[in-house]
């Protein structure tokens, strides 16, 4: 029997084997969102049978249907939320200040600039870090004592700051988006710079090697897994910053802007919305993210 022959039932077998497993991924995954779906339907009456606007006197059956329908509940149930994110990005024009697109795209683009800002920063300190040794003592720890400081703390002094400059708008939040998103990106490559093991690094030297020669055709290469776990890190936190830095400002766009509007006016199902519509865009980001990476280890001749 030709290696070919053994290969084909092998291959088929690791191909069923790999659906296996992706389909018993899948359904542990459905089975706790149904858990949690459960779970947050069974506390929608209680946290709002004692509302005001709760029908009085009324059968049990009417009380409890009515607490899944609302208008200002304390906790809305899931199909009221999906239908409000239903209402604001399919049945509303994207245009229109009523629309979550609207309002993600805003946020979208501080987080998207913040990003690229925050990255590059961290890429830049890494090398310096791992290239100038002393800077390993001196920078370092106040990249790490910068992230200490509660960024609602920080990001209305940003604002105050860069307003008083004349800088307003995309620019503040995209600065407290890099704030965040810098420090994992640093402190990953940082790793990732210095994976490369002795014998590797005496190559290197054995070949004559110059330092730039050691980065690219070594330290870059081998960084790169490690640049996409810290990468998949920034690009959520680099979100959460753009929402955070519209907080402040009392911002008219943006999903920051749509959870004080809806804190504003009472408006629960208003928040919830905004705030599934911001995990599914941080979803989103990072699912970009993953598949960047998948076809950039590709390129590099990785196994899939």
């Amino acid at each position: 029997m030709t290696t070919e022959a053994l290969a084909l039932p092998r291959s088929r077998a690791g191909g069923r084997i790999a659906a296996g497993i992706a389909q018993s991924k899948a359904v542990a995954v459905l089975a706790i969102v149904a858990l949690i779906v459960l779970a947050w339907y069974a506390a929608v009456y209680p946290m709002n049978a004692d509302l005001p606007s709760m029908p009085k006197e009324v059968p049990f059956a009417e009380r409890f249907a009515a607490a899944y329908a609302l208008d200002r509940p304390v906790l809305p149930a899931p199909h009221q939320v999906i239908a409000e994110l239903w209402k604001t990005t399919v049945e509303t024009r994207a245009t229109s200040p009523r629309s979550l697109l609207f309002h993600g795209w805003v946020t979208l683009s501080s987080t998207l600039v913040g990003f690229a800002l925050g990255s590059l920063l961290g890429i830049v300190l890494a090398i310096g870090i791992v290239s100038v040794k002393p800077l390993e003592k001196s920078l370092l720890p106040w990249i790490i004592a910068s992230q200490t400081i509660p960024i609602l703390a920080v990001a209305p002094i940003v604002i105050v700051v860069l307003g008083s400059i004349g800088l307003t708008g995309l620019v503040p939040k995209a600065i407290i988006s890099m704030y965040l998103c810098f420090f994992p990106v640093t402190i990953g490559m940082v790793k990732g710079f210095t994976s490369p093991d002795t014998m590797q690094l005496d190559l290197m030297r054995t070949y004559s090697a110059s330092g730039l020669q050691t980065f690219a055709k070594l330290r870059w290469p081998a960084s790169v897994p490690f640049l996409f776990a810290s990468l998949k890190v920034a690009v959520a936190i680099s979100l959460v910053g753009a929402i955070v830095g519209e907080l402040p400002t009392g911002a008219q766009a943006g999903l920051g802007a749509r959870l004080l509007s809806g804190s504003y006016y009472g408006q629960t199902v208003q928040i919830w919305s905004a705030l599934f519509a911001s995990s599914i865009l941080a979803s989103g980001l990072v699912l970009a993210v993953a598949l960047i990476e998948r076809v950039t280890m590709r390129l590099m001749g990785a196994r899939p």
